[in-house]
């Protein structure tokens, strides 16, 4: 991609004036490149002065909330500095919509990791007992997050922990009916849709500590680090708030790739040797200390939410508002998280 189609000569101009009154380190812009992965949101990698950059900013076509969605990646990602999470560590934040006209943006450290969706690399393609190690690894970075004081980090009023349990239920089936507003969409065609809802809206846990929630905690959005099986960074925070931390290990099982396929993953998803989802909770059980034994629950919650989340995506391409291949082919995982719900249940 030319370097004019990833940010324009005066976005560029904008920019480097920009980092000159944040201090950080002068000269022209070189090794503009774009970065790819799961997120539409722009991402590209640069250096400047002799250090490495990575810029976050929206979609080009940016939706209502996208800069308000990286005002808040902003804040949590400055919240996470100096503590045990691994994360991109932030550089600078500009969250007015001034320099680049229309968008906020952020600057991160780059991070010598790699997603496992879509690679495995040596040492890991060889040896079955890293691969086994990386999902622990995943409840292990899940675990040091639970453990942040959201208060003392300056999130106190990040979220609404207070009915945030209670409010999940209502508020995803009020966004699957929100669907039918799209021309051509036929309705959500999700088995046990109501089951899966009263099953939930009847078991709302009542005792729980709030904490940061990551949001969308799986495979794709964590980095590994190269040369061993920890997790260089947990990534893309764009649904981050306060809630209960469990619902991020919920969500991780919903989608752990050692027990069922997701989204046409490959790289650590194919090569097996994974861990088991038991093997999961009860590594974070003991590096957090909390209580899993309700853990059921949340991976429910978690197919719920997500299976909605996805199916909205089946609604605009519907519409034609995003590609069809696409639609189908989220509406398809869509089906089977509710499949793996009802199942959940029956089990439970």
């Amino acid at each position: 991609m030319p370097e004019a189609e990833i940010l324009s000569p005066g976005e560029l101009r904008a920019l480097g004036a920009w980092m000159d009154r944040q201090g950080l380190p002068g000269g022209p812009v070189e090794d503009l490149a774009p970065i790819a992965g799961g997120t539409q949101n722009l991402m590209v990698s640069f250096r400047r002065g002799g250090r490495a950059y990575v810029l976050r900013s929206g979609p080009r076509h940016r939706r209502a909330r996208s800069n308000d969605v990286l005002r808040r990646e902003m804040r949590v990602l400055a919240a996470l500095s100096g503590t045990a999470v691994p994360h991109p560590e932030l550089i600078a934040a500009c969250p007015e919509e001034t320099v680049l006209p229309g968008a906020v943006f952020y600057l991160m450290e780059p991070v010598d990791g790699f997603n496992a969706t879509v690679e495995l690399p040596e040492p890991h393609a060889a040896r079955p007992e890293l691969r086994h190690e990386m999902g622990l690894a995943m409840a292990d970075a899940l675990a040091a997050l639970s453990e942040v004081d959201h208060e003392r980090a300056g999130l106190a009023d990040f979220g609404r922990p207070h009915g945030f349990l209670e409010r999940q239920v209502p508020r995803w089936l009020a966004e699957l009916d929100s669907y039918a507003g799209h021309d051509g969409y036929p309705g959500p065609d999700l088995p046990g849709v109501e089951a899966v809802a009263d099953w939930l809206a009847q078991r709302v846990p009542q005792r729980w500590s709030p904490g940061i929630l990551h949001g969308d905690y799986h495979l794709a959005n964590v980095l590994f680090d190269r040369r061993g099986a920890t997790v260089a960074a947990i990534v893309d925070w764009e649904m981050s708030t306060i809630g209960d931390p469990l619902l991020d290990l919920g969500w991780l099982l919903a989608t752990w790739p050692g027990t069922r396929p997701m989204l046409g993953w490959t790289g650590l998803a194919a090569a097996g040797d994974l861990a088991t989802e038991e093997e999961i909770v009860a590594r974070y059980a003991a590096s957090s200390g909390r209580d899993t034994s309700g853990i059921a629950w949340y991976a429910v919650l978690a197919c719920f939410k997500l299976g909605i989340v996805l199916e909205g995506t089946h609604a605009r391409a519907c519409a034609g508002k995003a590609p069809r291949a696409i639609g189908d082919r989220l509406h398809a995982a869509a089906v089977g998280l509710f499949e793996q719900a009802l199942d959940r249940i029956a089990r439970s």
